[in-house]
């Protein structure tokens, strides 16, 4: 008998070096369902949709909370100021020529006076609380997220008469539209001899704004500088002087320049100093749902490893035989990782496909699943917004999918190992 008939230690796992053509086939039969391997199928299944939908909701919701973290800062930012001017010990009676000295300064897009104070608007059939912002028209105008967003109404002439401006959320909950009048009440009115009586006027409404939030559309009240000084008693001075700059995340950057440019001590607030609990809140928020959805993968890699241990041992005489035949230990082991890893990284992509789908489409998702449902989904009234924004990170994205691919080739490496220190003559005198 010859020596062919009987192919040397290794002669397997040599010919085309490490991932031959014959691992591969075998990775892909194995991997096909036969009868009496159905329940380890059954499980290669599920891991395979484990690691998809983890993948896909762990991008959806990243998306979904980034998109929700930029558009809250892009409302709150576009109405609210960067920065906030306040004299220290005395009111603010020279706001003009300050505002005029940090205009002239680089990187301040728009230094505003302002007087502002709480209040409760009514009309004839309901009332709700409101922040009412007296600005002047010059200003008011140069404020994007409210002059580029009116839907009814005008700001022209805004100094001249006593019209006000409010939001459509809150004009839709008083019942009121362009012409109709609003009760504004105030709790700090003139003093009498019982104490003090509150104010109240009513007043015009000249415009109707829509920022896209529902904090601003319902709560807030716009009215010309001079008649909010007179309604507030403040004639003469401002609350606070308002600065919009060039690049709110360098705050700091100008602080020096403002305050020599105040001419007097001031306290400096910024926006993060302003929102820092509530952006906090949102970060920590957005960790643990990244930690938690995190689990649905590590899950479905678990399921990998449980998968292909019962396929080892359900494979047990052929891989002995493969071994006899010259089949190295590298090339068992390479088999049953090629064999796992299909699994996930399969998984993975769909699921990177699944989500850049659901995430690019969530605003008409959310409007379908409202309509079939008959019922608001994300009502803005709890989550400000009137939309459901998405932004994809690109840096997000790699990371989702750089876990999962690592996941789930680790996840293979314990069953391949075992296979691959399995002994064929143990194996096979057990058979």
């Amino acid at each position: 008998m010859t020596q062919a008939a009987f192919p040397t230690p290794g002669r397997i796992g040599t010919p085309g070096g490490p991932l031959a053509p014959f691992e591969w086939m075998l990775a892909w039969r194995y991997l096909r369902a036969r009868r009496r391997e159905g329940f380890i199928s059954v499980i290669a299944i599920f891991s395979f949709l484990g690691i998809m939908l983890g993948v896909m909701t762990l991008i959806v919701v990243m998306s979904v909370m980034g998109g929700f973290r930029k558009e809250l800062i892009g409302k709150i930012l576009g109405v609210n100021g960067h920065i906030f001017v306040q004299p220290l010990g005395q009111p603010l009676t020279d706001y003009a020529a300050m505002a005029d000295r940090m205009n002239a300064l680089k990187g301040v897009k728009l230094a505003a006076p302002l007087v502002e104070g709480q209040v409760l608007a009514a009309s004839g059939t309901a009332s709700t609380g409101a922040m009412v912002r007296g600005l002047r028209e010059g200003d008011i105008k140069r404020f994007a997220a409210i002059a580029n967003n009116i839907r009814e109404g005008t700001l022209d002439g805004f100094d001249e008469g006593q019209g006000i401006a409010i939001g459509k959320r809150m004009a839709g909950y008083l019942n009121v539209g362009i012409g109709d009048r609003v009760r504004l009440l105030s709790p700090k009115g003139p003093s009498t001899p019982f104490g003090s009586a509150p104010r109240q006027k009513a007043y015009e409404v000249a415009a109707i704004f829509e920022v896209g939030m529902s904090e601003f559309d319902s709560g807030f009240v716009f009215m010309p500088f001079g008649e909010a000084q007179l309604y507030f008693d403040m004639e003469g001075q401002a609350s606070v002087l308002e600065l919009f700059i060039e690049h709110p995340d360098k705050v700091d950057a100008l602080t020096q320049a403002l305050q020599e440019a105040a001419l007097a001590p001031v306290a400096l607030t910024d926006w993060r100093f302003r929102n820092n609990t509530f952006f906090g809140a949102l970060e920590v928020e957005r960790n643990v749902m990244f930690l938690i959805l995190t689990m649905i993968v590590l899950v479905a890699a678990f399921n990998i490893i449980s998968g292909l241990t019962m396929l080892v041992k359900d494979k047990t005489r052929g891989i002995a035989i493969l071994r006899t035949m010259g089949a190295t230990r590298g090339a068992i082991l390479r088999i049953f990782i090629i064999t796992g890893a299909a699994i996930g990284v399969t998984g993975t992509l769909l699921g990177l496909a699944g989500g850049l789908i659901v995430a690019e489409n969530a605003e008409t998702l959310r409007k379908f699943f409202s309509w079939l449902f008959s019922r608001p989904l994300f009502p803005p009234e709890l989550y400000f917004l009137s939309r459901l924004p998405a932004v994809v990170d690109p840096r997000e994205v790699s990371l989702i999918v750089g876990m999962s691919l690592v996941l789930s080739l680790v996840a293979t490496i314990y069953p391949a190992w075992k296979a691959a220190r399995l002994d064929p003559v143990e194996a096979l005198r057990a058979e």
